[in-house]
């Protein structure tokens, strides 16, 4: 291991030390007072507070406002091929503790800075494993990573989709394809607490599916029976499939995408009744609640899982309003006694923001309602207590009295 003098060195601010020492991983540029020594994209640094107490070592990014992206605090070692070992190794352990193997296949893999791998992410569909690498620190241990997602998990096929416009933000171009293992052919069938799902990692968000709700659909599987379904920003009908899984009357799902329903249809087609409960609608998810407002169409539960309205604090506000048409809407198409999925995955949208928010819509909607439950993403996006942004996504299940 090389040593600790033998790396650049990063001083901060006065005071600006304060989140490391509460193990937050991240500096911004904002707090770094100087540079002592040749530093490029995605090297290790050695970060020193101001009085020259050693905060421990990161990963450099010379044009993101994340400065640097920490590895390790205080006297810990600085970042080897091991460490990437270690890491992948307690991420993998963490995911026994949550995942039944016997039902489900499908699952985040590495969670970035919850794993202790800021920028990272990998998801598992059957048998690939889909990264991405989104930080300066982490594509400068590319390689490493690699070799150790190899060696943890062996016989697996690697595919990437580093392509989030986040990666421009560490002054990188966005990549996506093959790792030596070639790419899928066509949509990876994956098994999802006893559901089976298609999912295309090649095209489809993200990596594919939106595994944080996999607990979620679980949820709304509980209570379909017998039920009519609206499904809004449906996607591929993950939450379609466990809704008709779960005995629902009728599923309607609602996307904008042509290809994302398509892909939808064929899910739902592996559902034994679904073909005389199961529809769709294309088009501007806005739009169409209010003409089924405008039509008097009513539903016993309505599914909100929008897309992420707030990417940044300055747009909140506007995304609150995003956010109270939709659930107003909702209330107003949901039959007495009715529940409503609803969610936000905007962290800018803090927990009580949203709540009052849903409040605020019912109040508009002119109807009374009580949470059920309250819902956040599955165990398998662990969120770090000292990294409150790891908990992002709010979900409140939502009774019309």
């Amino acid at each position: 291991m090389s040593n600790k003098n033998s790396f650049p060195i990063v001083t901060l601010k006065r005071g600006r030390e304060e989140s490391l020492l509460r193990r937050h991983p991240w500096v911004f540029s904002g707090a770094v007072a100087s540079v002592s020594g040749e530093v490029t994209a995605g090297a290790t640094v050695l970060v020193r507070s101001a009085e020259g107490l050693q905060l421990g070592f990161g990963a450099w990014s010379p044009v993101s406002q994340i400065r640097i992206r920490m590895w390790g605090y205080g006297d810990s070692p600085a970042p080897d091929a091991a460490l990437f070992r270690d890491r992948l190794r307690n991420a993998a352990a963490l995911r026994s503790l949550v995942i039944d193997a016997s039902v489900t296949d499908a699952y985040r893999v590495v969670f970035s800075e919850a794993d202790g791998l800021p920028g990272l992410i990998v998801d598992r569909y059957a048998d690939w494993l889909v990264c991405q690498f989104l930080s300066a620190g982490v594509e400068h241990w590319r390689e490493a990573i690699l070799d150790a997602l190899r060696e943890e998990f062996p016989g697996l096929r690697l595919y990437e989709r580093s392509d989030e416009e986040s990666r421009g933000k560490e002054g990188m171009e966005p990549r996506s394809g093959d790792l030596g293992d070639g790419q899928p052919d066509s949509a990876i069938l994956i098994k999802e607490n006893g559901m089976r799902l298609f999912v295309d990692v090649v095209t489809g968000h993200k990596t594919g599916l939106y595994l944080d709700q996999r607990d979620n659909r679980a949820t709304l599987r509980e209570f379909a029976a017998g039920k009519d379904v609206l499904n809004c920003f449906s996607y591929t009908g993950g939450f379609a499939v466990a809704a008709l899984t779960g005995g629902a009357a009728s599923v309607l799902d609602c996307d904008a995408s042509a290809d994302a329903l398509a892909l939808a249809r064929e899910n739902t087609a592996m559902c034994l009744h679904a073909s005389a409960a199961y529809f769709q609608e294309q088009g501007d998810v806005f739009s169409v609640l209010r003409s089924f407002r405008d039509a008097r169409k009513t539903y016993d539960i309505i599914v909100l899982d929008p897309p992420k309205f707030a990417h940044t604090a300055a747009a909140v506000n506007k995304a609150a309003r995003g956010y109270k048409d939709i659930n107003l809407l909702a209330f107003k198409l949901l039959r007495p006694g009715g529940l409503l999925f609803t969610f936000s995955c905007s962290g800018h949208i803090v927990p009580p923001l949203f709540r009052k928010i849903v409040a605020d819509a019912a109040v508009d909607a002119g109807v009374d309602a009580v949470v059920l439950r309250e819902m956040t993403q599955s165990g398998d996006h662990p969120a770090a207590l000292s990294v409150p942004e790891s908990l992002y996504l709010k979900g409140l299940l939502c009774k019309k009295m």
